[in-house]
């Protein structure tokens, strides 16, 4: 025991000594770790992701034909042999409400880059220069913000419905991508006004390093959790959009599934009630990643956030207590 007691007063001596300096990110990480719903939310997003993954493995490598037909086996109920049923085709409602995750995880992860590419890029350009550069950077922001989204997104999708489904596919990334980065840009531009009069850019400058590396190598790591945030809510808004599109029929065409196309079968009250299998499958796989994804969102912004500090540190400090409480009592029991 008298052991015990001298290891613990020489840790304490040791830790009394020191500082303990952590990076932003480790505290950032830490809270996130904390949040319940959030891990939950993570959880939650990664189970889906990896039946998605699985499902194009398997349709990758087994070469498994999405646009056979079987008639013999249409529109059957869930069971053994077909666990989410079939459609009026008789092909696996499993496989292809799974598959059709694939679409939605391309659209969501390439428009979340082109968007975040661009935000940052024109967020840093406006708030490092500021002046005319920040008014003409923030109207542009406002004009592409003021568009209606799927209006536009169908007007889009009907005056290019002549090209290739690779062709279209791509534009309608690309216009999810160019019109979600004025969110991004904002938030980046209002750090950076704040960042650039510190010391650390004053002296940057008195350097006379070149503005680009200011941007690139001082100021946007400093706002680089604001962006991993902006990123995670830019994917579950792309994600609904591509479901959106695919559902009035303006997206990737048959036979390749897609959530939104899987949802447009219910289109009557009969089909919602007889063959409910139909969208059911589908409605819940998409709200759960969007729920997910969602949650890992408000965990991130939670985590970042200064207001914060107070919630995370009195939770800190209730588990320190009774942290210690426990060791005195096992200390004493000895």
């Amino acid at each position: 025991m008298s052991k015990k007691i001298g290891k613990n007063r020489r840790k304490n001596k040791l830790n009394d000594n020191q500082e303990l300096v952590e990076s932003p990110f480790k505290i950032y990480l830490d809270r996130f770790k904390r949040n319940k719903l959030a891990m939950v939310g993570l959880y939650l997003t990664l189970f889906i992701v990896s039946l998605i993954v699985l499902a194009w493995l398997y349709v990758t490598i087994t070469g498994y034909n999405l646009a056979a037909l079987d008639y013999s086996a249409s529109n059957l109920p869930p069971s053994l042999k077909y666990p989410f049923g079939t459609d009026k085709d008789g092909r696996s409602y499993f496989i292809r409400v799974l598959y059709g995750g694939v679409i939605s995880l391309q659209v969501g992860l390439i428009a979340t880059f082109v968007s975040t590419l661009l935000g940052v890029f024109f967020g840093g350009v406006a708030g490092y220069y500021g002046g005319k550069v920040d008014a003409i950077i923030m109207r542009l922001a406002e004009m592409v913000s003021s568009l209606p989204l799927l209006p536009l997104a169908i007007t889009v999708q009907a005056t290019f419905s002549h090209l290739t489904r690779e062709t279209r596919f791509m534009i309608m990334i690309m216009f999810i991508g160019f019109t979600g980065w004025t969110g991004l840009a904002r938030m980046i531009r209002a750090q950076i006004l704040s960042l650039r009069e510190q010391e650390f850019m004053l002296a940057a400058k008195a350097m006379g390093i070149k503005p680009a590396e200011q941007i690139g190598r001082h100021l946007i790591p400093n706002v680089i959790a604001h962006v991993i945030l902006s990123a995670v809510s830019s994917f579950a808004g792309a994600i609904m959009v591509e479901a959106t599109l695919s559902f009035l029929g303006l997206s990737v065409q048959e036979p390749t599934p897609t959530w939104g196309r899987l949802l447009n079968l219910a289109k009557t009250a009969t089909i919602m009630k007889n063959q409910w299998w139909l969208w059911v499958f589908p409605g819940i796989i998409l709200v759960s990643l969007i729920i997910g994804v969602n949650l890992i969102g408000e965990g991130l912004n939670d985590a970042v956030d200064p207001k914060s500090n107070v919630k995370f540190n009195r939770a800190e400090d209730k588990r320190n207590f009774f942290r210690f409480k426990r060791k005195a009592e096992e200390v004493t029991s000895q």
